[in-house]
């Protein structure tokens, strides 16, 4: 799964499952840009991938800003040359019950979880083909899967991702172009933070999980390589779930005693 001469853009690869993402790519060699919001937490994910033996750098863009997506691709392209991987990683979520819902908070989580993801993948695009081909990784959830009734708009923008990769796959495939999404279960994150520290919550969380634990970030170096090099090359338009085995069970159950 080798990546070295690969360039990859991770947007909000300065943290969290984005890190996760661009550190498992960088150690199969593939050099780093980083599209995220905070620069000095960028500048410390930069240094943690240039220990790897990879060239990264950060570049300040907020997703919900096709300018400074379109921005990012030109210094991108300037200081590597071109794109080879893109992980559409930068989300949003707001939870509260669908009633209570402002008009620009929905408006906020469409426009960086949906609209976001689309304007990063329009950029990278003209790259990867002029290159032979590429790989688009987008970030699902499991609300892909399932309803979540306090998070409802974020809900329905990572089921609309999964449709927009699929949809990519079949729009690009004959570009040499595989996209496909992954589709993080409970991860320990900062977004996490607050629902980790309700014991019944964590608890319900392991009882469904048949690996009995909740994800870290490193859980995904292992998936980004794989769907970031050319063992991937006739897998695309599928979504994956990391996550443990949340999604294979309604819940776990003892087996009978003898």
């Amino acid at each position: 799964m080798s990546l070295k001469g690969k360039v990859a853009v991770v947007t909000g690869g300065n943290g969290g499952i984005g890190l996760g993402f661009a550190a498992g790519l960088a150690q199969a060699g593939a050099d780093i840009a980083i599209w995220a919001r905070n620069i000095e937490k960028s500048e410390v994910a930069v240094k943690k991938l240039k220990s790897l033996g990879v060239n990264a750098k950060a570049f300040n863009v907020d997703v919900a800003d096709k300018n400074q997506i379109d921005q990012g691709m030109v210094d991108t392209e300037k200081e590597f040359g071109g794109v080879d991987i893109l992980v559409a990683n930068a989300g949003i979520n707001i939870r509260k019950a669908p009633e209570k819902y402002l008009p620009n908070e929905v408006n906020q989580i469409i426009q960086v979880n949906l609209t976001g993801v689309f304007n990063c993948c329009q950029a990278v695009y003209p790259s990867m083909k002029k290159r032979g081909g590429g790989k688009i990784i987008t970030i699902g959830s499991l609300t892909s899967v399932f309803g979540f009734g306090i998070a409802p708009i974020y809900a329905a923008t990572k089921g609309a991702v999964v449709q927009l990769t699929m949809s990519l796959a079949n729009a690009w495939g004959r570009d040499n172009i595989q996209v496909n999404s992954v589709l993080p279960g409970w991860i320990k994150t900062e977004l996490t933070e607050q629902t980790r520290s309700l014991p019944d919550f964590v608890n319900k969380v392991l009882d469904r999980t048949p690996a009995g634990r909740w994800g870290e970030p490193e859980d995904f170096a292992g998936i980004a390589r794989f769907l970031g090099s050319s063992d991937s090359d006739f897998v695309t338009g599928v979504a994956i779930p990391v996550d443990g085995g949340f999604t294979s069970t309604l819940f776990l159950v003892d087996p009978p005693a003898n």
